[in-house]
């Protein structure tokens, strides 16, 4: 066995042995260890750290191709999606930094499980899941703030050092990104790393068979270890709350505000003091929504929208600028056969998300929010100032 093999735990649980092998997501040596560990042991059910959707991405490159991104801004996921890109563009400049393929060491433990004949065991919690319960619990702010943070990190792959290498060694990816907001937004560590630990030992001691091997990152070794014997309710992780009365109503709260403002405005100034906070109320947030869409290189039917939309949409919080600016550029510059075939080739640079027409449309989807956001904010002070 290789260096990296002394990451091996023996577990049992009731009538099953269970090898616990804890990897290093980036490491050519833990991929050597799985194939080790897998081809020495027999296992009958391998477990490997992902969910269906990522195993899906791993064996099928072509899953891109077969992307709706209208019903994908439709259902309000163009900002997950553009976070998970973002991510799996910093896992590919990680490995091609390194010389590995992304996840070589899941890919690795199938590999070495279908040779075996083993049973696979997907073991992880869906990502999708994961990323949508941590954004019920994020405010806009905090969510701006983590997908800059992501952004920053993409930048500095080519500046990373050794000791940036060790400790990914030991952490889940986004975990690694995001370890600065752990103090300041705990909800991240609770779903990321502590959730998945528990979903993950509950899937590993239910697989089939009496000798298993799991293979996960090592961060995750620790807390699996732990809740091994604790009693986990699965269908509590995997769900997704709803939100609340008070986030509902909270909605409407600045759209409230605004209107009062404005009824305030007429009643207190006259006909044109309300028309004066009409027109920095429409300039404020068409212009900055237009220079969102500016910044996406979106096309200038797209601008144009986003200046006519971001007005309206700012009153109704059922709709956002940018869903219709994205809308927008879908139809103005419909994505091609090419654009998806080369995604997973754009998305190591700045610059190809940029040039990919269906990265484009999700980076005008964001600028636009982004801007109109900011019109709102800078459009109350100067409607005040009228009154």
């Amino acid at each position: 066995m290789t260096d990296n093999c002394n990451m091996i735990h023996n577990i049992k649980f009731e009538d099953k042995e269970i090898i616990l092998v804890g990897t290093a997501h980036v490491s050519k040596e833990s991929a050597a260890c799985v194939a080790s560990v897998i081809d020495e042991n027999k296992p009958d059910t391998v477990c490997v750290e992902l969910c269906e959707s990522r195993y899906q991405s791993m064996r099928n490159k072509e899953n891109w191709q077969n992307m709706d991104i209208i019903k994908v801004i439709k259902e309000k996921k163009a900002f997950l999606l553009l976070m998970n890109l973002f991510l799996a563009s910093f896992q590919k400049r990680i490995a091609k930094k390194l010389d590995i393929r992304p996840g070589e060491e899941m890919i690795q433990a199938i590999e070495s499980a279908e040779k075996a004949g083993a049973a696979i065991n997907l073991a992880d919690r869906d990502i999708q899941i994961t990323m949508s319960r941590i954004w019920r619990f994020l405010s806009l702010w905090d969510k701006l703030k983590i997908f800059f943070q992501i952004i920053l990190s993409f930048g500095q792959v080519d500046d990373i050092s050794e000791e940036d290498v060790e400790k990914m060694k030991q952490e889940d990816l986004l975990e690694s990104i995001l370890a600065e907001f752990e103090e300041s937004l705990p909800v991240l560590k609770e779903i990321l790393v502590n959730e998945r630990d528990r979903y993950l030992a509950q899937k590993i001691k239910t697989a089939s068979g009496k000798k298993i091997v799991a293979v996960v990152g090592a961060g995750h070794v620790p807390g699996i270890k732990k809740c091994i014997n604790d009693q986990i309710d699965i269908d509590a992780l995997e769900y997704l709350p709803p939100k609340s009365r008070l986030s509902a109503y909270a909605k409407w709260a600045l759209p409230v505000i605004i209107l009062a403002i404005f009824v305030f405005g007429f009643y207190s100034g006259g006909a044109g003091a309300g028309k004066d906070m009409l027109l920095w109320w429409v300039l404020s947030n068409g212009i900055l929504a237009g220079i969102g869409a500016a910044i996406a290189l979106a096309h200038p039917l797209t601008i144009l929208s986003s200046i006519v939309a971001a007005p309206l949409t700012s009153l109704n919080p059922m709709i956002a600028a940018g869903w219709v600016s994205g809308l927008v550029e879908a139809f103005a510059r419909k994505p091609k056969v090419k654009d998806l075939e080369n995604l997973t080739e754009d998305i190591i640079s700045i610059k190809g998300f940029w040039s990919n027409k269906l990265t484009r449309i999700l980076l005008v989807i964001l600028f636009t929010n982004i801007g109109s956001a900011l019109g709102t904010f800078v459009a109350i002070p100067l409607m005040m100032r009228v009154v």
